[in-house]
């Protein structure tokens, strides 16, 4: 009787491992929808902004997006507490309170000017918004939130500046806030109609340092006066 040995035997192939499944990752699935439509409410509006379109910017389906955001409207709602949430966080992390007065004044200047410059996106929905009389505003209670700490963090400035003797008392948080918006807000609001009638190139570079510089200024005479 032959023998046959167990080296002689072949060798089994080797099992093929299974095959990886491809993790789901909501959090980037959620802002991969929000970025695009964003750009879908600024081009179109509330009422022109399709579902369709976004979802096929980002190659899904129109379910899927139902299924993170539930409608249209509260997507548009989740799209503003992105962009307000955007501007909070950041504005956080300028540290003013470690600044002194002056300075955290013309921090808070410089960076609502530069934010409002290069995301023309957050200032065409907030033109949207009030189109539709903060409807979608009221909706949410994250956006009034977070819109008070710029509030409390320019409270505690206005009142170091006025014990040191830079600013004058009795300043209004509120007041400053509206203040530095206006002016920072209204050239990019309304960049193509001045830029048109006054035959000026409002983004042009030494244009734009001109104005910043001015609101800076502007900003710190009134709370000096």
């Amino acid at each position: 009787m032959t023998i046959i040995s167990e080296l002689s035997v072949a060798p089994e192939k080797p099992i093929a491992e299974p095959r990886k499944s491809r993790k789901n990752n909501p959090e980037k699935t959620r802002e991969n929808i929000l970025q695009e439509a964003i750009v879908e409410f600024v081009q179109q509006g509330l009422s022109g902004a399709r579902v369709d379109a976004i979802a096929e910017r980002i190659h899904t389906s129109k379910r899927m997006i139902y299924y993170y955001f539930g409608s249209k409207e509260q997507l548009y709602v989740e799209v503003l507490e992105k962009l307000y949430g955007d501007i909070r966080s950041t504005e956080n992390r300028l540290h003013l309170t470690e600044l002194a007065p002056v300075e955290a004044i013309r921090r808070l200047v410089e960076f609502t000017f530069d934010h409002h410059d290069r995301n023309v996106d957050f200032v065409r929905i907030v033109s949207i918004e009030n189109i539709h009389n903060a409807e979608y505003v009221k909706r949410s209670d994250a956006i009034k939130a977070m819109n008070n700490t710029i509030l409390d963090s320019l409270g505690e400035i206005l009142r170091r500046g006025a014990a040191e003797g830079v600013f004058r008392s009795g300043l209004d948080p509120l007041d400053v806030h509206l203040l530095i918006s206006s002016f920072c807000f209204y050239r990019v609001s309304n960049r193509h109609t001045l830029s048109e009638i006054f035959q000026i190139d409002l983004p042009e570079e030494s244009i734009k340092q001109r104005h910043r510089g001015m609101i800076c200024e502007s900003v710190l005479r009134y709370l000096q006066a």
